[in-house]
């Protein structure tokens, strides 16, 4: 018997099965099945599925990002630090703060002074720049003079000393300032600079989007109303309208309101304006332009803007009101203007010999940038070095996947041999933007292209028009010239270019398509890209002045460099290269001018019309530039070829070819492939796979076959695997694991079965270990669709099922009215899934119907109610009379009629059998006469009516053979599939067979590392023979047909029998006479895509298995790509006879007793879930430094000083795992608080006050007791109660500011945006020195990862702690030092009791009954049984002594908690805390902890 191992492969699970099996006599038997689980939250596995790629380490990533940007600005203060210095402008109190020696520019262990405040000997802090913000106060004297006024305690009101730097930066556009003020200065433009702006962010996709502020004028009552309330017209100052009506004024008069509108003309010339409310995450442009715009407009730098602006309304908040984000070159024009004008006004400062003396302090060792350097004077050095430095951005190009035919040969220094070793990696593709990749696909394109006239049958097959149309190499290469000109084509091009030529007749256009995608329901076809690189350039050289004929200019080749044997590259190409690869926008304008200057064109009007050319985007096909550059000689035809451009190598392999010459490098099989070519010349116009054979002897097949002979082999390539080198971490994850248990099961299997091994030595391991020799003999494998669909194709996915939900719910909903409508005959079913497609295919075909009448109910209203997932019941009865109209049975033309359709009169009927094309999608059923259907038996529907056309089936006339073809052709015309298979003699082309040969990436690596394992000797195919993909449509019809369904309904029906007893009712369940089975059911209010499969994580071994026992045979026969006449000879094998001795179109089982076994196989089996509770790992820190290690000077070949990446290897470097705490940092707060707890509090938004709880909260008496409750009264309803969202809206905190004085009972108070609340509660220290010690946070969410389990012995009990993570990380710092098996998780705590062990979430432990406790031999873990692996829980997350559990096979609950019936599964945290049997044992009390691999194998348990 084969020994098989089967897969299900999904996003995150890993369902595997061992069987051994002999499908020919029946015999086979289950080794072993299971579920490997990698949780993933919910909002992960939902951006996955619906094309979004998600890093687990994103978040992380993310803040790494941010330290890394207040390193870069530290990096710059501390070289400002040095030069200021050097020039004398620190003032002392801040200079003292600095180490100059040793870590130059620092700010001294503890101290962080403030440039503009000085600390005076009582320890109060004094502005140190008071004459100039003097100055500034008499500007304010003059334009604002209520702002000042003597207070009751003599002193009079002041303006914010901060305000001062803006007074500065105006004053020092013209005025000398001192030096102090100028480093102030300085240094302020070091913490707001601006946004860097990477060539192409400028260019808005949108044009017609702006951020606009406007105010409204007025209110106006429409006179109509909506639910009782008055709707109203929106009117603003500039006399735009807004486009929707609103109910609540209060928000809306002589408000200002923030927009993104969009405006459009339509075709009658009338303005449509929309107004969007602004997303500062996602309109952020739009903010900037407007911004920038309005600076633009003020002809002022931002110091001068921000400071005149206040100066006008004091009241203005700054920071994202009045500056958002804006681009860097204001605020580096407004310093470059400052530093001349001051450099200009005080030269004495800023000598040559002080900046001599900047730079070496600067680069000491950088001799090269100091040269560079010398004669640039401080602005250069304060703008351009340090200030507004920008370093090159990392490249990307380690990303980029590798060519499957070129390579390239390195030496390279083995990092743990210290010897040299030739590297061999593949060349990195080339980029699908580039004109050489275009021009290859666009012939790969032509040469599958296909036109076929629609209404010509031949065969049962469509006419094929392309060798009529195409008939020569220059209709060839005509199409050709006719697609460079496009960006991409659809059919209507392809159709209309041959009607222009005459080629085909423009009245017939509608009966030609292509072999492409097209739409038939939206009548269109799918774009395909052409040449959109040439495209773009001609359109934008079209424009350029002096450029005649473009294309003659972008082909020419010129030299590009200065030495002789320069490279010719056309003009094409090196403009790609500069708009692919330069980002800087001035680089990238510089790069411009030279090309311009080079070639010989105007320079201005060449720059201006690429200057906003948009960046290519990062897109990569499968090849490289030299692979093509290859084979796309041999792909021309016409015009297009020429055998000087086929390279050496190929030419001579094409001369053994002809000449029959023997070359053991070329394979027997390329000379079969090429043997109708006998000449040089016939080696032009060849399909990629043909090219591919000529010139690398192979085209699917993989270059350097691998097989993976020892079990270790797989280990080795999991050590030597690059992290993040498939750019999917959720794929790259579910790859990694599948192999880990892949070899898992070989070496646990292997063992048992004595299979010879050999011991290897593993490094990592420092140990020896067993490596198995070959086990596998087949390996079969299914792939989820979201792991094997691109990003954009699980996206449509994810929208279809969307869709598909909402048109089950509604077609149920639909059905339980009809349900009791005493007018519609037989027994209607709304949850019965053939009941739901025979009323889908019934409004379908009422629909589709070009006579179909909307007399009685209107169009617009049917469409309405059809995109309704929630149709009311007046919805429902208005539908209904539309529906009453009837449906045309297809092979008779007689209507059905609602009433009757649920009778036994009627079936789905398939139009294609089953039994000869596995298709059960909507697309290949009808509802007909059920006299009919059985008639019709196994014959298509066109082989049925062309033989028993005209004849009647107990009394049903069928249609004959022309009526069938007219009728369904007008009936079915806007459903071309369907049509297609109504009219298909024929069996189609396999769409089963198509998924076999998936050729998408995710799915040929998978399936090419599995091969590996079971590739036989000189196999050279990518997938090996005996690696057998299997698809969900196969998998489906087996599970149905081998009796799987019904076994698992059994599995779980116990959870909704529970269900059932704890709502006391029959809602999830019944015991159906029928069927002699309980039929499981869920309420209306959860069906909504419940599936009943996803609830138990056994389902993904359950499809494994029935993957193993897919064979190769069940594949061929369901797929269509076999003839009728060839299924006849695996029929015995395959199919059941029935006691006639006809086939039948159920399969036979693989072996007997199957399904019994399948489920006590099920029963028995324990979930294995992956986890993660790493808290720290040694981290290695790189650095570049001009010392080594060993403290020695690094040398470049010229002998100088040169930087180079070397280790840390000072103090210790950990990093954390997990988050350590929330992002809100607490300050001391000192009220009186319980034991264990501390007061903290933090400035919260005034809009986040919900209630009168959190406005207790307020630190600030006057506030709280005063202001907000004096505010509130102005806002209460009809019951006398606050109404809290209205007064802390925006508009809100806009009157409570405007009304301030008042509301402060007539005294002055400052604008209130943020208040100071305070909370109680468990917090710990950021740290323990500097400012460090004052800041308190809160542990983050899903951080308690270890739950800890003690004895007493005193009490005979067990006591529990959750471990706060912050201690954790303090233990496993201290014990790390230690051998593995010494160190512990957490510190124990004697005071507890004696320590037994910690749980983290993902452990698993059992529950024992009573007698296994006294007698703990009960239970043998290697074989519970199905009541003992029943009582197996999974543990959730933990807080203080308590811990929540799930059972292991639980994947989704059927209904969560309802805290309103107090109803649910489970308890209240959708978790239990007790066993799910009504006993309800409390599990931490007596659980046991149990260790588990990977195969869900329990070695040990912790008592």
């Amino acid at each position: 018997m084969k020994r098989i191992l089967g897969l299900d492969l999904g996003t995150n699970s890993i369902g595997w099965a061992l069987i051994e099996q002999d499908f020919d006599n029946k015999e086979g038997s289950i080794l072993r099945l299971g579920s490997r689980i990698i949780p993933m939250s919910q909002d992960v596995l939902g951006k996955f599925d619906s094309g979004l790629s998600h890093s687990q380490t994103e978040e992380r990533t993310g803040y790494r990002g941010v330290r890394r940007l207040y390193q870069r600005d530290n990096l710059r203060r501390e070289r400002l630090h040095r030069v200021l210095n050097i020039l004398g402008f620190l003032p002392k109190h801040y200079a003292d703060s600095i180490d100059f020696i040793r870590n130059l520019g620092q700010f001294k262990p503890g101290t962080e002074e403030k440039i503009n405040y000085r600390q005076d000997e009582s320890g109060k802090y004094k502005f140190l720049f008071m004459r100039s913000f003097n100055e500034m106060v008499s500007d304010f004297k003059q334009k604002q003079p209520q702002l000042f006024y003597v207070k009751p305690n003599g002193q009079e009101t002041k303006i914010p000393y901060d305000w001062t730097i803006y007074y500065l930066r105006k004053k020092a556009l013209s005025q000398r300032i001192d030096k102090e003020e100028l480093a102030w200065i300085i240094l302020n433009f070091n913490q707001k600079r601006g946004y860097y702006q990477l060539r192409g962010e400028e260019i808005d996709e949108d044009k017609d989007k702006q951020f606009i502020q406007l105010k409204v004028k007025e209110v106006l009552d429409t006179g109509e109303k909506v639910k009782g309330n008055t709707l109203y017209n929106v009117i603003f100052e500039n006399g735009w309208e807004y486009d929707r009506q609103i109910t609540k004024v209060e928000g809306w008069e002589g408000r200002t309101k923030e927009f993104i509108v969009t405006t459009k003309t339509l075709t009658s010339g009338e303005v449509k304006r929309t107004y969007k409310a602004v997303d500062s995450e996602k309109d952020w442009i739009a903010i900037k332009a407007k911004t920038e715009q309005d600076i633009d407009q003020s002809d002022k730098t931002i110091g001068e803007y921000i400071y005149d602006t206040l100066l006008h309304t004091p009241t203005q908040k700054i920071r994202g009101k009045l500056v958002k984000t804006i681009e860097r070159k204001f605020y580096k024009e407004e310093f470059r203007k400052i530093i001349f004008r001051q450099i200009e006004l005080q030269p004495e400062l800023f000598t040559k010999e002080l900046y001599e003396k900047c730079i070496e302090e600067l680069y000491p060792r950088n001799e090269a940038h100091r040269t560079s350097i010398q004669d640039k004077g401080f602005e250069h050095l304060f703008t351009e070095d340090i200030l507004f430095y920008q370093r090159p951005l990392r490249s990307q190009k380690s990303n980029i996947a590798g060519c499957q035919f070129e390579f390239r040969e390195y030496k390279k220094k083995n990092e743990k041999t210290r010897k040299e070793e030739i590297v061999k990696e593949p060349v990195k593709a080339i980029s699908k933007s580039h004109p050489l990749f275009q021009e290859f696909r666009l012939w790969q394109w032509l040469q599958n292209l296909r036109i076929y006239n629609k209404e010509t049958i031949i065969d049962g097959k469509e006419k094929d028009l392309t060798a009529d149309l195409l008939q020569t190499e220059d209709d060839w290469t005509d199409l050709f010239d006719f697609l460079t000109t496009k960006q991409t084509v659809e059919q209507k091009h392809i159709i209309d270019y041959f009607i222009k030529k005459k080629s085909l007749n423009k009245a017939n256009k509608d009966n030609y398509r292509w072999n492409y995608v097209y739409d038939e329901e939206k009548k269109e076809s799918k774009k395909y890209p052409c040449c959109e690189t040439r495209v773009q350039f001609t359109s934008r050289l079209n424009k350029v002045e002096g450029i005649e004929n473009t294309n003659y200019f972008l082909s020419e080749k010129t030299r590009v460099g200065k030495k002789e044997n320069s490279p010719l590259i056309s003009r094409e190409e090196q403009l790609w290269h500069i708009i692919y690869s330069v980002k800087d926008l001035n680089e990238y304008k510089s790069a411009l001018q030279k090309f311009a200057q080079k070639h010989s064109i105007n320079e201005d009007s060449f720059v201006e019309h690429f200057i906003k050319f948009p960046p290519f985007d990062s897109d990569y096909g499968s090849y490289s530039k030299k692979a093509i550059e290859k084979l796309l000689p041999l792909m021309r035809v016409g015009k297009y070829w020429d055998e000087v451009f086929i390279d050496d190598n190929t030419s001579n392999r094409i001369q053994k070819l002809i000449d029959g010459e023997y070359d053991e490098k070329i394979k027997n099989r390329v000379r079969e492939k090429t043997i109708s070519l006998s000449e040089r010349s016939d080696f032009r116009g060849l399909p990629l796979w043909l090219a591919s054979y000529v010139v690398y002897d192979r085209h699917s097949e993989i270059g350097e076959i691998q097989q993976w002979e020892m079990s270790y082999d797989i280990q080795n390539y999991l050590y030597e695997f690059k992290q993040h080198s498939l750019r999917n971490p959720i794929v790259e994850q579910i790859v990694t694991e599948t192999l880990r248990v892949v070899k898992d099961i070989w070496e646990y299997y292997a063992e048992k079965d004595n299979v010879p091994y050999e011991m290897v030595y593993d490094e990592r391991k420092k140990k020896k270990v067993r490596s198995y020799h070959k086990f596998f003999e087949e390996i079969h494998v299914e792939l989820g669709r979201e792991m094997k669909n691109p990003a954009d194709k699980r996206k449509q996915i994810s929208q279809r099922i969307s869709e598909n939900e909402n048109t089950n719910y509604r077609i149920k909903e639909i059905l339980q009215e009809l349900m009791n409508d005493p007018e519609v005959q037989g027994e209607v079913r709304p949850y019965s899934p053939s009941q739901q497609d025979l009323l889908k295919l019934y409004e379908e075909g009422i629909y589709q119907n070009p006579d179909v009448k909307y007399d009685k109910v209107s169009e617009d209203e049917v469409q309405k109610i059809r995109r309704n997932n929630n149709p009311s019941k007046n919805d429902i009865i208005r539908y209904k009379l539309w529906l009453e109209q009837g449906y045309i049975s297809p092979y008779t033309g007689k209507p059905i009629q609602l009433s009757k359709l649920f009778t036994r009169e009627y079936d789905i009927e398939h139009i294609i059998p089953q039994s000869r094309y596995f298709d059960n999608s909507l697309s290949n059923k009808i509802i007909c006469e059920r006299d009919v259907n059985d008639d019709k038996g196994n014959k298509t529907a066109y082989e049925y009516l062309k033989e028993k056309g005209g004849e009647s089936i107990n009394g049903h006339r069928l249609f004959k053979l022309e009526e069938f073809e007219s009728h369904v052709s007008k009936y079915f015309k806007n459903n071309k599939l369907k049509l297609k298979n109504l009219l298909s003699e024929d069996i189609p082309e396999g769409f089963i067979n198509r998924q076999m040969n998936d050729s998408r990436y995710i799915s040929k690596l998978i399936k090419g590392l599995l091969s590996n394992i079971v590739r036989e000797q000189n196999e050279r195919e990518a997938t090996s023979k005996k690696l057998i993909p299997v698809t969900g449509t196969i998998t489906s019809k087996l599970k149905q047909d081998w009796g799987l369904n019904d076994k698992w309904n059994e599995i779980i029906a116990p959870r909704f029998k529970r269900l059932n007893v704890l709502t006391k009712s029959d809602k999830f369940g019944f015991w159906d006479k029928e069927i002699n089975a309980f039929r499981i059911q869920v309420p209306d209010e959860i069906s909504k895509g419940f599936n009943k499969k996803r609830i138990d994580h056994r389902h993904h071994a359950l499809d494994a298995l029935v993957v193993a026992c897919t064979t190769r045979n069940h594949t061929h026969y369901l797929s269509a790509l076999n003839a009728e006449n060839k299924n006849y000879g695996l029929r015995d094998k395959l199919l059941i006879k029935n006691e006639k001795g006809d086939y039948t179109k159920t399969f036979q089982m693989p072996w007997v007793g199957f399904p019994v076994e399948v489920r006590k196989a099920l029963e028995e089996t324990v979930v294995s879930f992956k986890q993660n509770t790493r808290v720290i790992n040694k981290t290695i820190n790189k650095f570049w430094s001009y010392t080594g290690e060993n403290g020695n000077f690094n040398k470049g070949k010229d002998g100088k000083p040169k930087k180079k990446l070397r280790k840390q290897t000072k103090g210790d470097s950990w990093s954390i795992r997990k988050s350590l705490h929330k992002e809100t940092v607490s300050g001391l707060y000192n009220i009186d608080t319980p034991k264990g707890k501390i007061a903290t509090s933090v400035r919260t938004a005034l809009s986040e006050i919900k209630n009168e709880k959190q406005l207790a909260k307020i630190t600030d008496q006057r506030i709280r007791e005063v202001i907000l409750p004096n505010h509130l009264k102005n806002y209460l309803d009809e019951k006398r109660k606050a109404q809290y969202d209205l007064a802390f809206s925006e508009e809100g905190i806009e009157d409570l500011n405007k009304n301030i004085v008042q509301l402060n009972e007539g005294k002055n108070h400052q604008p209130i945006r943020k208040v100071k609340q305070f909370e109680i509660g468990s917090k710990f220290q950021v740290g323990e020195t500097g400012n460090n010690a004052k800041k308190y946070v809160e542990a983050a969410k899903g951080t308690n990862l270890f739950f800890a389990v003690y004895w007493d012995k005193e009490k005979q009990k067990r006591n529990f702690e959750t471990i706060p993570l912050n201690e954790v990380i303090a233990h496993q710092k201290q014990v790390a030092h230690l051998p593995k098996e010494e160190r512990t998780p957490i510190q124990p705590k004697p005071e507890k009791g004696e320590f037994m062990f910690t749980l983290s979430p993902n452990d698993l432990v059992y529950v024992p009954t009573d007698e296994e406790i006294e007698n703990p031999s009960l239970v043998d873990f290697e074989n519970l049984n199905k009541e003992q692996t029943n009582r197996v829980y999974k543990m959730e997350k933990a807080s203080g002594n308590e811990c929540y559990f799930i059972r292991h096979d639980i994947a989704q609950l059927i209904k969560q908690y309802d805290a309103k019936t107090k109803l649910g599964e489970l308890s209240s945290q959708n978790k239990l805390e007790t066993t799910m049997d009504f006993d309800k044992i409390r599990i931490k009390e007596i659980c046991w902890k149990l260790k588990i691999d990977r195969l869900g194998n329990i070695s040990k348990a912790k008592k």
